[in-house]
Order: C-alpha cells, then sequence, then structure tokens
C-alpha cells in the first residue's frame, strides 16, 4: 500500500511535466470523464526533480543523456503492471497521461479486465463509449479482455450506457449497476442477449427493471430465442419494487442455471412466485426473500421443495411466517447453514426445535425480535448445533443468562454473539466470555466491558 500511495504521489508530482510535451502526441481518455467536476487538478505546481518551475520559466531542457532519471523509471515494465494492477480506473487514466512508457504500459489489456465506475456526477454514459472506444483500438468494436464492469452509485447511467457495454463486451462476466434507477428492462434484454458468459448481475435499486430475459417480449416467458439460456448464476434484484410474480415467472424460465437468487424488499412477491424459482432453478443455493410481507407459510413449503441443496435463506420481517413454515424447511434442508428469521414474531421454542433436530450443520442464526422464543429453545439448539458460530438473539425479551450458559458450554466455536436489548445479567455475559475466548459479544449492558 505505501509503495502504491508513494507510486500516485510521482503521478500528481510528474503530470505536469509530460503535459506539454509527450503527451501532445498521446491519445487517451481524460481522467476529468471519469472523476467528478469538483476533484483537484490534476497536477500541482511544485518541485520536479529538485528544480522549481514556474510558468513563465523558458529554460531549455538538457539532452537526454544529460537528464537525471528518476529512481522510479528504473523499475521494470513487470514491476510497473503489477503495481497499476491495483489502481481503480480513474487513477489509471491518469497514469496514462504521465509519458510514452507510462501510457503504454497503462493501456496494457490485461489491465483492463475490469472498470469500475462511481460517484453521481459522473457521465457514466460518455466515461463508458470512450473507454470502450479505446479499448477496441486493437480489435475494432470488440473488447475482447473485458470481463467485469461495475458501475455502482452512478445515477447518471442510462440504458445508452448499457448498450455501449453489450455492443463491445461480448466477454462480459459480471455486471454491477446497484443504485443505478434510470435502466430499463430494454438495456438489460441488450446485455444478456449480448454478453453469453454473464454469470453474475447485480441490479439492485433499479425499480425499472422488471424482467431478464431473452425475449423483448416478456410474455413470451417459456420461449427463449433459439432454445438459449441465459448462463446468470448470481443474480441480486434488492429493491426492484416493481418485480412481480410473473416477472419472476419468467426469469426463472430464462435463468435456469441460478445458484444465488437475492429478492430482498421485492414488496410485491407473493407466495405464487416462489414456486417458479423452485421449478426452474433447481441449483438455487441462497435464497433472500427478507421484507417481501405477502410471503408466508405456504411460500416456505415451496422453497423447502429444494431440499438438500438450500444453503442460505432469508426471510427476516417476514411476518406471516410461523413455526409451520421453518417445520418445512428443516424438514427438507438439512443441510442448511445460514437462516435469517429476524422479526417473524410467530417463531416459537418449537420452530427452534425443528431447527435443531433436523439441521445440525448450522453455522448462523438470526432470530432477533422474535419474543416467543425462551431459554428452552435455546437449550435444545444449543444441545444440537455444536458448529454454531454466529447468533444473534437482540430483542428477544425471553432470553435470560441460563439460556446463553448452554450455548457458551456446547458451542465452543462461537464468534459473534448478539443480546442487545435482552435481560442478561453480567455474570451470564462473562461465562460465555471464558468459554468461548474468540467470540464478539454485542450487548447493551453497561457494567460488562
Amino acid at each position: 500500500l505505501a509503495t502504491i500511495r508513494h507510486f500516485l504521489e510521482v503521478v500528481e508530482g510528474r503530470g505536469k511535466k509530460y503535459s506539454d510535451l509527450s503527451m501532445r502526441t498521446l491519445s487517451t481518455p481524460s481522467p476529468a470523464l471519469i472523476l467528478p467536476p469538483s476533484s483537484p487538478p490534476l497536477t500541482q505546481p511544485g518541485l520536479v526533480n529538485g528544480s522549481s518551475t514556474s510558468s513563465s520559466s523558458t529554460r531549455l531542457r538538457p539532452p537526454k543523456d544529460q537528464r537525471q532519471q528518476a529512481p522510479i523509471d528504473l523499475l521494470p515494465d513487470h514491476a510497473f503492471l503489477q503495481i497499476f494492477a491495483h489502481l481503480p480506473t480513474n487513477q489509471l487514466c491518469r497514469c496514462a497521461r504521465v509519458c510514452r512508457r507510462w501510457y503504454n504500459l497503462a493501456w496494457d489489456p490485461r489491465l483492463w479486465r475490469t472498470i469500475r465506475l462511481t460517484g453521481d456526477l459522473l457521465n457514466v454514459d460518455r466515461a463508458l463509449r470512450v473507454l470502450t472506444r479505446r479499448l477496441c483500438q486493437d480489435t475494432p468494436n470488440v473488447c475482447l479482455m473485458l470481463e467485469t464492469v461495475v458501475t455502482g452509485g452512478c445515477r447518471r447511467l442510462t440504458d445508452r450506457g448499457l448498450h455501449t457495454v453489450a455492443q463491445c463486451c461480448p466477454e462480459l462476466r459480471r455486471l454491477e449497476v446497484a443504485g443505478c434507477y434510470n435502466i430499463s428492462n430494454e438495456a438489460v434484454f441488450d446485455v444478456v442477449s449480448r454478453c453469453p458468459n454473464l454469470e453474475h448481475l447485480d441490479v439492485s435499486g433499479c425499480s425499472k427493471v422488471t424482467c431478464i430475459s431473452l425475449t423483448r417480449e416478456v410474455s413470451l416467458k417459456l420461449s427463449p430465442m433459439h432454445g438459449q439460456q441465459i448462463s446468470i448464476r448470481y443474480l441480486d434484484m434488492t429493491d426492484c419494487f416493481a418485480l412481480e410474480d410473473e416477472g419472476l415467472h419468467t426469469i426463472a424460465a430464462h435463468c435456469t442455471q441460478l445458484t444465488h437468487l437475492y429478492l430482498r424488499r421485492c414488496v410485491r412477491l407473493t407466495d405464487e412466485g416462489l414456486r417458479y424459482p423452485v421449478i426452474y432453478c433447481p441449483g438455487v443455493r441462497e435464497l433472500s426473500v427478507s421484507d417481501c410481507r405477502f410471503v408466508s407459510d405456504f411460500g416456505l413449503r415451496e422453497i423447502a421443495k429444494l431440499e438438500g441443496r438450500l444453503r442460505y435463506l432469508s426471510v427476516a420481517h417476514c411476518g406471516r411466517i410461523t413455526d409451520v413454515g421453518i417445520r418445512y424447511v428443516a424438514k427438507y434442508c438439512g443441510k442448511l447453514r445460514y437462516l435469517n428469521a429476524r422479526g417473524c414474531e410467530g417463531l416459537t421454542d418449537h420452530g427452534l426445535e425443528y431447527l435443531a433436530k433436523n439441521c445440525p450443520k448450522l453455522k448462523s442464526l438470526d432470530i432477533g425480535k422474535c419474543p416467543l422464543v425462551s431459554d428452552a429453545g435455546l437449550e435444545l439448539l444449543a444441545l444440537n448445533c455444536f458448529n454454531l458460530k454466529r447468533l444473534s438473539l437482540k430483542s428477544c425479551e425471553s432470553i435470560t443468562g441460563r439460556g446463553l450458559q448452554v450455548v457458551a458450554a456446547n458451542c465452543f466455536d462461537m464468534q459473534l454473539l448478539n443480546v442487545q436489548d435482552c435481560d442478561v445479567s453480567v455474570e451470564a455475559l462473562c461465562f460465555v466470555k471464558r468459554h468461548c475466548k474468540r467470540c464478539v459479544i454485542e450487548h447493551t449492558n453497561p457494567a460488562f466491558f
């Protein structure tokens, strides 16, 4: 990190030295394209190679063979490439404007497997157009090396920017446009239909996205073009508020290879919609439907049909879920490792008993804000799930120190325990600390520190 920091300082200091000489013949995207207008200037007046510089200086530069070479220039090309590989996109563009050697190194195709742009003020459509145009110089109209594009939080990204990516980046494998709420189904269709290797797609917070398919007509959900399927395995549609059961049907029918599906706060989904990922995507290992208020025990009955493949499940704040739904999951998903049932107020000790007896490999459990869970259920859990590492009991009013002591005596590998707003004594917390030495305890007891 210190080397990279020094390297960037050199970039800032040498920028002006070369701006009027070497860079007259070079063409590279300006850092202004990918930096907010309020960013500091690229160069600062000061000392260059130990000599004072000024705008009014007319002193001639000494012959090249008489100039003292800077220590950083003694580094071999492969060392520069290793340093450049750790720089974000904007800094890499800055490096390309220092001198001809740095220009050639900064645009080495191996450094451009990823484009990462951030910022509310960034004209990201233009930045993507300019960058892809430069990357296509050696292979006209195609960026064969580019595999990842991340524009999270770039609110000025529109369909035009994604069309540029779709047309120029056929080898794209990962696309993250979280929070870019101006993109629509049309742009997403363009990307998935032109990028057959796309495996990771994050459209969280894109409220206009309601479908992902290989057909422009959403109604043709069962007719992918020429029998093709989208290769996406990871799909995050958190906060896609307009997503409905019909849209999820289309997504599942076209994205049959899904293994990770996150539908947090997709508030229009119902139990009926949860049938489709189970039918078309049997390989789903991680599923989140937290804050989907219409999901109930019937939805969990459908999810339970994933059986032993399911490892991660979040149903946090799904108020219609009770012990009945948890029993379905515990009975058929015996290899479950993570369960988040925070805020499921219908969960009781009976639900914990089902989990304890059927999911012995459980490693992480969040049952915060479940007022009907007591020490009895906690003891059953501790006596069966010895691999438990993370446990949240926040605001569980019926939990006392007795249940925690049983947990500490049986779950030695506990790493995180949350007992905030619980009626737990200092003695019980000390007991946990003695038996689980690596455990971080989150609490609200001012007497324990």
